[in-house]
């Protein structure tokens, strides 16, 4: 049996939840302790259904807690997808026997069959979202609730689409149930670290380089499209990027970092920090064991425990650290940035993106205001 052996990234079952729960019409229930519950209900902020199984359910069977909580939601005419953890699945319950009298989409994902990505495209998969050739539009993938600039990705995707005169598709997944049966023939990427394989794939949108790419690949499968308008603006705000890091790197050397992070945001920071700011990349350590999206000149590992993070960090001594809370409790001094979940201790309240042209401007600007903010406190250390 495979291991929970990532302490560090939510397990398969958070990551199904996560896709779920991104579907209107669907009622998810993760049937499993109360711990099970509550850490993807934090970390999602969405509705979620638990049974909250204990000592006696292990003992006994679970099946008349699970079938109360189903009968209760049944109710409400929401189709019930039900994610198995590790509890029941350890011991071996017939789950799929116990809701044979129900419409119940099952999700055979207890935490130890993998990390977050594993369980988000094994529910997304048992959803069977389809393709419709008539329906105009691209859709937008990788709109995981796990991600913290998932809200910011669409709507900032959303705009560019408009921008260029073309009409959303589907959103994966934030959508409707419906909708899953409707999807545009073409989408294109924002986190592919989570991506569906749904439709034609036209390009990622992380960095002005995939970018120019993505839409003028737009541009070709659909004529109508106004992609010039894109690139148009692509070209004025890269502009104003470069001004802001040559600004700094006449004052500043450059940044020293290291990157904590899914393949596809890694990639994405390395690729932009390096190409703008020329900054010294001095280590990946990834979430996901996936590198298709990390670019292979870069020096990567597959990290999963605080205490390798903690060896990266002193070992390699950088100016700035991305990656998430975990990170940050082992930075020290050094400057911070957040990238990936979980990020506690802050407010995040507005949609912001790191996909699209204002991603990679807001990404910009935390790095700038950051590096700049870092030498600030130095210089006062030492005066």
């Amino acid at each position: 049996m495979p291991e929970c052996d990532n302490p560090l990234w939510p397990c398969a079952m958070t990551g199904a939840a996560a896709c779920l729960a991104g579907i209107s019409g669907i009622s998810v229930v993760i049937h499993g302790s109360s711990g099970c519950y509550y850490y993807p209900a934090t970390l999602l902020k969405a509705p979620l259904f638990g049974t909250f199984i204990l000592e006696k359910e292990v003992i006994f069977g679970s099946e008349d807690r699970l079938c109360e909580v189903i009968g209760d939601l049944a109710k409400t005419g929401n189709r019930i997808a039900v994610i198995t953890t590790c509890v029941p699945a350890i011991l071996g319950e017939d789950v799929k026997a116990m809701v044979a009298r129900y419409e119940v989409l099952l999700v055979d994902s207890p935490g130890f069959a993998g990390d977050a990505e594993v369980g988000y495209a094994k529910a997304l998969s048992l959803l069977e979202p389809a393709v419709d050739p008539a329906r105009p539009g691209i859709n937008i993938d990788g709109a995981c609730l796990l991600d913290p600039f998932s809200r910011g990705n669409v709507q900032e995707m959303r705009r560019l689409l408009s921008l260029a005169g073309i009409p959303v598709g589907v959103v994966l997944c934030d959508t409707s149930r419906a909708s899953l049966s409707r999807l545009s023939p073409f989408t294109l990427g924002t986190n592919t670290d989570f991506r569906s394989n749904a439709g034609e794939y036209v390009g990622g949108t992380l960095g002005f380089s995939p970018l120019k790419k993505t839409f003028g690949r737009i541009g070709e499968v659909i004529p109508e499209a106004d992609g010039a308008a894109v690139l148009s603006e692509i070209e004025r705000q890269e502009e104003a990027l470069i001004h802001a890091c040559d600004k700094y790197l006449r004052r500043f050397n450059p940044p020293s970092v290291v990157i904590f992070a899914g393949s596809a945001y890694a990639g994405f920071a390395a690729d932009t920090l390096k190409h703008y700011l020329d900054a010294d990349i001095r280590g990946i350590g990834l979430r996901n064991p996936e590198t298709s999206g990390l670019p292979p000149h870069f020096p990567h590992e597959y990290v999963a425990s605080l205490s390798r993070v903690k060896d990266l960090i002193e070992t390699h001594a950088p100016d700035l650290v991305f990656g998430s809370s975990f990170e940050r409790s082992v930075t020290g001094n050094r400057g911070f940035v957040g990238l990936i979940p979980p990020l506690r201790g802050e407010v995040r309240l507005a949609p912001r993106p790191l996909a699209g042209i204002n991603g990679t401007l807001s990404f910009m600007e935390d790095v700038l205001n950051t590096c700049m903010d870092q030498k600030v406190r130095q210089r006062n250390t030492y005066s």
